[in-house]
């Protein structure tokens, strides 16, 4: 066969296993090529986690247009919500290790029955977050340094995206059943229902559309738990009704008190290093906040840009933690370590194109959403200074998952501790408030810390340790 012959050939073979990626038609990946095995997990993943990022990037631009106190809103909401994040994203991570291990030992009803469990106890957590959320949504505000003005202008917002947490639980939960799984396409098709609701009703909702009133940054929130919320039953739907492998019937509804606290002990540690990362992420939220409104909103659309590219790269180290659990249910570590070597190498390669992107077209991005010149200048100076970390990072967080993915969520929850609680905010207070490099300290703590914690990963995951977890 021909160079020229060759080429059209390789075209048309990835093209039909994007085909196959997207459509979910192979899901058991403890066998075969590595590489094969990537490219059918992280295609979907990685839409997917497009999709997730789409949330923040649409609700950023049209809340952009409502003022630097809506935005200012919208970051103080989100640094709360990432505490919500840190749950639904640890008890997931614990789905998918229990569920990738039994789906790896063949075993598809007792994963079946661990998908409903996982259900249960996500139901069960955001209930107490709602009733919090939605008496407690000034005081919250106000504990964030929130000013008077902005909290009774704007309050809603924060009440309706933390009282409507189940859907943000559920979405999350869901979505790591189905990849525990390998059917990483319904978690994908469920993103891209709710975001082109999302996308639909966000403008529609902030500015109105004929019968349809205006509610501001109200709507805002209102169109992203509505989209979200029919992803939600999009997701159900293929769990109960589906023909994939995890199918979940009748006789997997029982409450399994055992398997419940099993998630618990497992998603404890996941949700742990989450939780400890989010809020650290609030204290540097609180110590912008000394510096203004437009210092919190630059550096917000920054956070929502970095986040838009960060998700997609998420997706590459999630498929990492699925070929883990069902490589070490099929009793190949080998495989498994390998395949994350690989999936860390394809990830710096993509997160290393958009470092430059971002670093060169910052002002340009920034200034899409905004057009206040302090809130640009912000915003282009947090984007430049954090994406210098990506490279480190593009191998730290496929590491991460991959430890997450083996059952093993307390190694990644130490560095977490130590590298953001005794790291990162001292440092970034140090450099911000202390040494007097304003907002500029913050950007250079995150991404200081940020390549400090990779390389600590890299370090420990070589030990080999994370082989030998039992869940």
């Amino acid at each position: 066969m021909t160079q020229r012959a060759v080429q059209p050939y390789r075209l048309k073979n990835i093209l039909r296993l994007f085909k196959i990626a997207v459509t979910g038609e192979e899901k058991e990946f403890t066998t075969g090529s590595i590489n094969r095995a990537i490219f059918m997990l992280s295609i979907p993943m990685i839409l997917e986690m497009v999709m997730e990022s789409l949330f923040a990037v649409v609700d950023v631009f049209f809340v952009g247009k409502l003022g630097v106190d809506a935005v200012a809103t919208v970051g103080l909401t989100e640094s709360m919500l990432t505490i919500i994040y840190s749950v639904g994203i640890g008890l997931s991570m614990a789905a998918t290790a229990v569920v990738a291990r039994r789906v790896g030992e063949k075993n598809a009803d007792a994963a079946a029955h661990t998908g409903m469990q996982a259900i249960y106890l996500a139901i069960g957590i955001s209930l107490a977050v709602s009733v919090a959320g939605m008496f407690f949504a000034k005081d919250l505000l106000r504990l964030m340094g929130a000013h008077e003005e902005l909290i009774e202008k704007n309050y809603r917002y924060t009440q309706i995206m933390l009282g409507s947490n189940f859907v943000i639980m559920l979405l999350f939960m869901i979505n790591g059943i189905f990849r525990g799984a390998g059917d990483a396409s319904v978690a994908m098709r469920s993103l891209w229902l709710a975001n082109i609701l999302n996308i639909i009703l966000c403008p529609t909702l902030i500015n109105g559309l004929g019968p349809i009133p205006a509610f501001g940054l109200t709507g805002a929130a209102l169109a992203t738990t509505i989209g979200r919320g029919c992803g939600v039953l999009y997701q159900l739907y293929f769990l109960f009704k589906g023909s994939g492998i995890l199918q979940i019937r009748r006789r997997h509804t029982n409450i399994d008190l055992p398997i419940i606290g099993s998630l618990l002990k497992i998603g404890f540690g996941g949700t742990a290093q989450f939780l400890i990362a989010s809020a650290s992420w609030i204290f540097l939220v609180r110590i912008l906040s000394n510096f203004g409104s437009n210092a919190l909103a630059g550096y917000t659309i920054a956070i929502r840009v970095i986040i838009f590219a960060l998700l997609p790269a998420w997706g590459m180290a999630n498929a990492a933690a699925t070929l883990v659990g069902q490589n070490l249910g099929a009793q190949q570590p080998e495989r498994a370590e390998k395949s994350v070597w690989k999936a860390g190498f394809y990830n710096m390669i993509f997160l290393g194109a958009i470092t430059v992107i971002f670093f060169f077209g910052a002002h340009w991005i920034i200034g899409f959403f905004n057009n206040s010149p302090e809130v640009v200048e912000y915003g282009t100076l947090c984007l430049r200074i954090v994406c210098l970390g990506y490279v480190f990072y593009s191998y730290g967080m496929v590491i991460s998952q991959s430890f997450n993915g083996a059952g093993d969520t307390r190694t990644p929850t130490i560095l977490n501790l130590f590298g953001f609680w005794l790291f990162q905010i001292p440092l970034a207070y140090v450099l911000a408030i202390t040494l007097n490099f304003g907002a500029h300290g913050v950007f250079w703590a995150i991404s200081i810390a940020e390549s400090c914690i990779a390389i600590a990963a890299i370090l420990l995951f070589r030990r080999g340790t994370w082989k030998t977890v039992k869940v």
